[in-house]
């Protein structure tokens, strides 16, 4: 009875985390229209609102490392769950090395609580002096992208945990 429970739970986690990317997405064709003035106002809406996709990330990973444990060795449902793992960790993995970083160009000047400021500033690389500034179009399109490559990821582990769950597994 604790499998069946886990595998809802997890599904709803990873649901909230590819509902969030594909948002995203589905914003980019907009977006890619703003001058630069428009999209900064535009990118600073995000906070703190999308910021509870963590939620879905974050527990949407570490239950599917709970359900990869428990499911019976040697299946094709392990299989899967191990396929909806690694969608869940590659999403990770591209937030913290592409978006995230970006992110902080964002919310430069964004009058953010203590916690939000910490969250922002984790594994902030500062510019040095004569380091380059980066374009503001390079950025967008950096964190843009960044974000349909987060919701194939999101999907791939939603879609593995799916047929998991369903009677044709």
């Amino acid at each position: 009875m604790l499998l069946p429970v886990l595998q809802i739970v997890t599904l709803l986690l990873i649901t909230v985390a590819l509902a969030l990317s594909l948002a995203h997405v589905l914003e980019l064709p907009g977006k890619l229209r703003l001058d630069k003035r428009v999209y900064y106002a535009v990118q600073s809406i995000y906070y703190p609102g999308f910021t509870i996709g963590g939620v879905g990330e974050a527990g949407g990973t570490i239950a599917t490392m709970v359900l990869l444990f428990l499911t019976p060795y040697g299946s094709m449902e392990l299989w899967l769950t191990l396929v909806a793992l690694l969608g869940m960790v590659a999403m990770e993995a591209v937030y913290w090395l592409v978006t995230h970083p970006v992110n902080q160009f964002w919310v430069e000047g964004v009058q953010l609580n203590r916690r939000s400021a910490s969250f922002f500033s984790f594994g902030a690389k500062r510019l040095q002096p004569g380091d380059r500034t980066p374009d503001w179009t390079e950025l967008r399109n950096c964190w843009e992208y960044s974000h349909v490559v987060r919701a194939i990821c999101a999907l791939v582990s939603f879609v593995a945990l799916v047929v998991v769950i369903s009677p044709i597994a």
